[in-house]
């Protein structure tokens, strides 16, 4: 769009015109969803043993005390879900369950830091058992979509981020 954008203000490195690379290096922080894939029990409904859910609530609250935790959700199988899709101008609506486990989530927490290494670290802290799996996503921020978007509508959004995201505090 070749607007200026105040990538320091918005979420990036520094204040550049947008398609521009930044001209510092300054790190900030930037949000990741560490995401619980599905298992077999978790699809079926079978709830952790309370030794999980006491280690679980110990790594929360780490991330509590380390101010990086904004959001954590475990999730219902997904024979309590729906999916919709969107074709043509319409939507069809399928109920689940939905038969590939691999492909489903049971969870997710949203942490603030400031790299992708550490969002792996934390990663490697969630007490998780033999064989299950943690994907790491990043969250695009707002700054992200300067290329497209007026930066009158990426402050709004950006504001209301500031506004609403906050880490959860204990």
């Amino acid at each position: 769009m070749g607007t200026n954008v105040d990538w320091q203000r918005y979420g990036s490195l520094s204040y550049c015109t947008a398609g521009q690379q930044p001209a510092t290096t300054r790190r900030l922080q930037m949000r990741f969803m560490m995401i619980v894939k599905a298992s077999a029990d978790s699809e079926n409904g079978v709830m952790p043993q309370p030794e999980v859910f006491k280690a679980m609530g110990k790594f929360n609250q780490d991330l509590i005390d380390a101010g990086i935790l904004l959001a954590a959700e475990g999730l219902h199988p997904s024979d309590k879900g729906s999916r919709v899709t969107f074709k043509d101008g319409k939507h069809v609506v399928k109920d689940g369950p939905f038969a590939e486990t691999k492909e489903l989530i049971s969870g997710f927490w949203i942490i603030q830091v400031n790299s992708q290494e550490d969002a792996l670290q934390w990663v490697k802290r969630i007490p998780m058992g033999n064989g299950e799996t943690i994907e790491l996503r990043r969250v695009f921020e707002a700054a992200d979509f300067a290329e497209v978007v007026p930066e009158k509508e990426i402050a709004r959004e950006q504001a209301w981020r500031d506004a609403n995201q906050k880490p959860i505090t204990g």
